[in-house]
């Protein structure tokens, strides 16, 4: 039986659609180091935590306690902080709260020891915390006059509630004298994620040593939030805001530092939820680092990454006047568009240039229309439907390069045929048949480049939208993340512990599109690799590759592969006439035809290769 020759069109979209994938892919795979430790990995009844694993139990915030019955414990406090031993010197906590959101800020240290969010709960419905067991730790260190290094953490602050209307406020004094502090002021307005931060001094400008630098030390390790840690851990990242209007980002995938200026706010971003420090004052220099805690093998690991900020602070006047806020809530653009001052909203990961312009202004406001009114599965059918309707001009484009190649195929055959020994003929009588028949061998890639934005725009779109989280549909419990039918006992390298069927169906779809597209007229060509091989290669690697990706987008590719095979079938019974097509082309190849620049260009060039090469025998 007669090989079947690929489409060229074809072939360039699925390898720059595969180019993206393979790209993400190697983003995401585990290291050589972890595929061997996991098939090493033997099954225990009794999980044995590694001393690694114990290191990362361990949490940020560390300091020692005081017994503050031990009359000789608190002399020995108050001999460590020097002037700030004028303090009263008491454990306690106290609380913030409105509708949406719930601090716990501690005596010692000023700072938040608990941030629960009271409307939404983890994947095993326990409430989301953001901050909770030293998770987290907000610290000045400074030198005062004397010589003596503070640490702000190890500090009891005097604190005050107050209320002025519907404002709570909480003022919180580590106290030199009884008008000599430093103060932590928080504020929280009734349904707001966002709280008020103020670091300001009063009457010590005596007591900093000017000449040592006052730095901010924020750290927070990520807890985990889903139920694959690994896949909650892709969408962990610090975000930042520096020099004007810039937003950059650290790995997400690996360990990494940086060092920045003129920062305006930084996110600890926990996939679906954040933590962001703004500043009205930019912090002029900060030293940033995040730091990768899971493994291919953490299964119950309990938390994702470590994020670290250290931002020298500038005194005016010899004291600390800084404005902040805190924000304690979801990565969601209808709550974050609230603080447009702020510009939080670029801390969604959107994507980046165009990609992301796609999502930001037409995926997200369309979907989230589309799905104030119906449910969340078939609002994404929906969405589907009305993208690849919109797209199907460039389907018919695509589709009718296809047929034109297809009508020109004897005639490129014979040539191939005759010119056999003579490559650089064959070119130029090829590229003189398609000159003459109006056909370019390039028209079909245009139609494939136009729909990768729209790919690379959804493939970010489906795991990070917040409207999808937590949204059920069929067997998939999470659209924003993978669907399970069935739990392997064992973890397959690449693919996972667990089934998914979406992508299966998706696969398929794939496949009967490529064998519609591609299963036409296949031909292997010398040189060239086995393109039946690449034809069931590809969706096997789609397979993999959305095992452990959002449901949502698997839906998405399956409903709209199944479209595309509709609509290629309607061009092809009821829109194409491919005798007409022949009958056009033998008309414009009777036709004069001009040649452009550029293909005159390019067939002077190839004729002078040909002199070249005659010359040289």
């Amino acid at each position: 039986m007669e090989e079947k020759k690929l489409d060229i069109n074809s072939i360039i979209g699925f390898v720059l659609i595969f180019g993206i994938l393979l790209f993400w892919f190697y983003q995401n795979q585990p290291t050589p180091e972890e595929i061997e430790a996991q098939k090493a990995k033997i099954e225990q009844e009794e999980v044995v935590k590694s001393p690694e694993e114990e290191i990362i139990a361990k949490p940020v915030l560390e300091t020692q306690p005081i017994d503050l019955q031990d009359s000789t414990a608190l002399v020995n406090y108050k001999s460590a902080v020097g002037e700030f031993g004028f303090s009263q010197v008491s454990e306690g906590t106290t609380k913030l709260e409105n509708d949406v959101l719930f601090l716990e800020i501690n005596n010692k240290g000023g700072q938040v020891t608990e941030a629960r969010l009271k409307n939404f709960v983890t994947y095993d419905s326990v409430p989301i915390y953001l901050v909770k067991d030293g998770n987290a730790v907000f610290d000045l260190n400074f030198t005062t006059t004397n010589n003596r290094i503070i640490n702000t953490k190890d500090l009891f602050f005097e604190p005050t509630m107050s209320q002025s209307g519907d404002l709570q406020i909480l003022s919180l004094k580590a106290k030199v004298s009884s008008t000599q502090y430093l103060e932590y002021r928080y504020e929280m307005k009734p349904g707001e994620y966002l709280v008020g931060f103020t670091v300001r001094s009063q009457g010590l400008d005596g007591v900093f040593n000017e000449n040592q630098p006052i730095n901010l030390n924020w750290k927070l390790r990520g807890i985990r939030h889903n139920k694959s840690i690994q896949y909650g851990n892709r969408y962990t990242r610090l975000t930042y805001n520096h020099e004007g209007e810039k937003i950059s980002k650290l790995s997400e995938s690996g360990d990494d530092e940086e060092n920045e200026v003129d920062v305006k706010w930084l996110s600890y971003r926990q996939h679906f939820f954040s933590t962001i420090l703004t500043t009205n004052t930019h912090f002029e220099t900060v030293d940033i680092s995040s730091k990768n805690l899971v493994t291919e093998e953490s299964h119950t690991a309990k938390f994702t990454k470590e994020f670290s900020t250290v931002a020298p602070l500038a005194l005016e006047g010899g004291e600390l006047s800084y404005a902040m806020n805190w924000y304690y809530g979801p990565t969601d653009i209808e709550v974050l568009k609230q603080y447009k001052d702020l510009g939080l909203v670029e801390s969604i990961p959107y994507g980046w240039g165009i990609f992301g312009w796609i999502n930001r202004y037409v995926f997200t406001p369309f979907y989230g229309f589309i799905s104030s009114f119906l449910p969340f599965g078939i609002a994404i059918i929906v969405m589907t439907i009305i993208v690849r309707l919109l797209m199907s001009p460039v389907t018919y484009k695509s589709y009718l390069s296809q047929a034109k190649m297809k009508v020109l195929k004897p005639e490129i055959t014979e040539l191939t045929e005759k010119y056999k020994d003579n490559a650089m003929k064959k070119q130029q009588e090829t590229m003189k048949l398609y000159n003459k028949a109006g056909v370019s061998p390039m028209s079909g890639c245009v139609p494939a480049l136009l729909q990768l934005p729209i790919f690379y725009a959804l493939f970010m779109f489906f795991p990070t939208s917040f409207a999808l989280r937590q949204k059920s549909f069929l067997w998939a419990e999470d659209l924003s993340s993978y669907d399970t039918i069935a739990q392997l006992p064992f973890t397959i390298p690449f693919y996972g512990d667990h089934v998914s069927l979406f992508p299966i169906l998706a696969s398929i779809a794939i496949f009967f599109y490529m064998m519609m597209t591609t299963g036409q007229n296949m031909q292997t060509q010398p040189g060239m690799p086995n393109m039946k091989f690449i034809m069931y290669l590809s969706p096997l690697m789609m397979l993999f590759f959305f095992n452990n990706y959002a449901s949502g987008l698997s839906l998405y590719y399956f409903i709209s592969n199944l479209i595309t095979i509709f609509i290629m079938l309607a061009i092809k019974r009821f829109i194409l006439d491919e005798d007409k097509i022949h009958a056009q082309i033998q008309l414009n190849k009777a036709k004069p035809k001009k040649e452009n620049k550029f293909q005159r260009k390019m067939r002077e060039m190839m004729e002078q290769a040909e002199k070249q090469k005659k010359g040289g025998k």
